[in-house]
């Protein structure tokens, strides 16, 4: 009965997703016969994919490695852990809505427990305990509940994504505490922080993509494809050639 009228609350939403997919597939059509089909705008995506490198190379990662090289390994420890505290609640609503009552639970129990004990979340108490992180964003909910991921997007300065990530992310930003923060020069902060110290993570990444990939984007775009489809099976998607049944019982990829 739960399953159902969550699942109704989400087709209004997957009606809308499937609006835009269409609108999106058309413009595609220049791509020709041979486009992937997980990527049907390819061309496009190739030119925003440029772009975000582009300001990446002249401006990101330069004060990335600033930061990196600047700031002591236990710092950016700390800058990281607690945003990812921060992340634990939003999971926790995620798991929730995707009716799993043990990854919620231990979500919101890390925020706790690194909110009371680990300094605001700066130190990642709740792993030394042995509770688990279950990340989930609404994406992941979506795909969860049957909605499929449609083609394959690059975000300007977002970067990777799918036509159901992008539909999630308005909702995905109420989600985020960050943006709660009523001071704007604060919250401009913190996000830019949180940002610069992902970035700073991702250079002994970007470094290897540069050296090993023959074509960037490509590796970049199946990469996240693939994360993305394990993150929504929680580790265990089905063959990409067999119909996986969502939770109502429908046949979805």
């Amino acid at each position: 009965m739960i399953r159902s009228l969550i699942f109704s609350g989400f087709k209004g939403l997957a009606a809308r997703l499937g609006c835009l997919a269409v609108v999106l597939l058309l413009t595609a059509c220049a791509s020709g016969p041979n486009a992937n089909p997980r990527d049907p705008l390819e061309p496009f995506n190739r030119g925003v994919y440029g772009f975000n490198d582009a300001v990446d190379r002249a401006v990101l990662k330069p004060v990335a490695t600033v930061y990196r090289d600047t700031l002591p390994s236990a710092v950016r420890t700390g800058v990281t852990n607690f945003f990812a505290n921060l992340k634990d609640v939003w999971s926790g609503v995620n798991n929730a809505l995707q009716l799993k009552p043990l990854e919620s639970a231990e979500s919101f129990m890390r925020f706790g427990v690194n909110t009371v004990f680990g300094l605001g979340g700066v130190i990642d108490i709740a792993s030394d305990m042995g509770i688990a992180r279950h990340t989930k964003d609404f994406g992941h909910t979506l795909g969860y509940w049957g909605v499929g991921p449609g083609p394959y997007l690059v975000l300007p300065l977002l970067g990777p994504s799918t036509v159901r990530d992008t539909a999630a992310l308005p909702v995905d930003s109420q989600g985020n505490l960050v943006s709660s923060i009523s001071d704007v020069p604060t919250r401009n902060t913190t996000t830019a922080v949180n940002l610069l110290d992902q970035r700073a993570r991702l250079l002994d990444a970007s470094k290897m993509l540069d050296e090993v990939a023959l074509d960037a984007y490509s590796f970049t775009r199946d990469a996240y494809l693939q994360r993305r489809r394990s993150a929504v099976f929680d580790g265990n998607p089905p063959d990409e050639d067999e119909a996986a049944p969502s939770p109502d019982g429908n046949a979805v990829k």
